[in-house]
């Protein structure tokens, strides 16, 4: 447990501190309201899963390191969303976003952030209790992706976060339901099972995220603030790992390779396209998706093929994490 808070810590820090960093600095460089550029810092920080978790199979990184920048990104990709619903909200209060000022605002994140979270923890614990008192591979796959698939309809029908929920349920499953409520037999199955739903998102994620260049307008003003919108989010992504990293120092140990690796593998994919076209229809729209379309073909184009390297280069330190 004590890694799964140092995961959420630093994927908290990490949203809250880009929105602030990206969203304001960003504000004379797009030239939007500051409402607005803060919806634009949330979307441009909010890593893909499936984009990080193919690119780290790639790199080859020890495995406690991978599980952090997996769990940091899942996460980031739960609480992102929910915060950008808010910042939405109140950015565009005429949309069809919630938008009730800020008690409304407050409101939601909790019921969004904080159900989906309790949600989550729940089916995992009773999935769980299930996974314990069988012992047929076949069958706890199937409650696994039942837990995925179900659990997210749950949440939606509920109001709350569907990814939030699945990423707690799924750490539960992942760390708890493999060490206590499976044999060796079934944790192998369930790797190769979500290893291979993996790679298929991973195809379909590249190929719509070709497909959805065609809805970008390019004009050289929006590729500028793009291109100036990587080194904001790069910087904010630096702070953002390295000060927790800094503030917990005292208490354990880290390997020096652990904040450059967090920092340049903290991939933008599909999901920040997809949020960027979510956004209601006004003048601003146009600007933050070629923006968007920006950062993303930079992340993982050049992120993503200078991950590995980057990680040999540093060496393969002790597993201190």
């Amino acid at each position: 447990m004590e890694k799964l808070w140092v995961v959420c810590l630093m994927s908290q820090w990490f949203i809250f501190d880009v929105i602030a960093s990206v969203g304001f600095v960003s504000h004379p460089v797009l030239d939007v309201r500051i409402p607005v550029a803060q919806a634009f810092g949330c979307v441009v920080s909010t890593s893909t899963p499936v984009a990080v978790l193919g690119v780290l199979r790639e790199a080859d990184l020890r495995k406690s390191l991978e599980t952090k920048i997996d769990g940091e990104s899942l996460f980031n990709d739960g609480v992102g969303y929910v915060v950008f619903l808010v910042l939405v909200g109140i950015a565009f209060p005429t949309g069809d976003h919630h938008g009730e000022g800020f008690s409304g605002a407050v409101t939601l994140f909790l019921q969004e952030a904080a159900g989906g979270a309790i949600l989550g923890a729940v089916l995992g614990f009773l999935v769980f209790q299930l996974m314990k008192r069988i012992d047929d591979y076949a069958l706890e796959v199937l409650l696994s992706l039942g837990l995925a698939f179900g659990g997210y309809q749950l949440a939606v029908y509920l109001h709350m976060s569907g990814p939030i929920m699945a990423v707690v349920a799924g750490l539960f499953i992942g760390d708890v339901g493999m060490r206590y409520g499976m044999t060796a037999e079934t944790r192998k199955y369930l790797d190769k099972f979500w290893e291979l739903i993996d790679e298929i998102l991973n195809a379909i994620l590249f190929l719509l995220i070709g497909i959805e260049v065609f809805a970008v307008a390019f004009n050289i003003e929006a590729v500028l603030a793009g291109v100036l919108s990587i080194a904001l989010a790069l910087v904010a992504r630096f702070a953002a790992v390295a000060v927790p990293i800094f503030i917990l120092k005292p208490f354990r140990q880290f390997p020096s390779d652990v904040i450059p690796i967090m920092t340049w593998g903290g991939l933008k994919g599909g999901i920040s396209v997809a949020l960027a076209l979510s956004l209601p229809d006004s003048e601003y729209k146009p600007l933050i998706l070629t923006a968007t379309y920006v950062v993303v073909l930079f992340s993982i184009i050049v992120q993503g093929l200078t991950i590995a390297p980057l990680s040999r280069k540093l060496g393969r330190e002790p597993d201190l994490l």
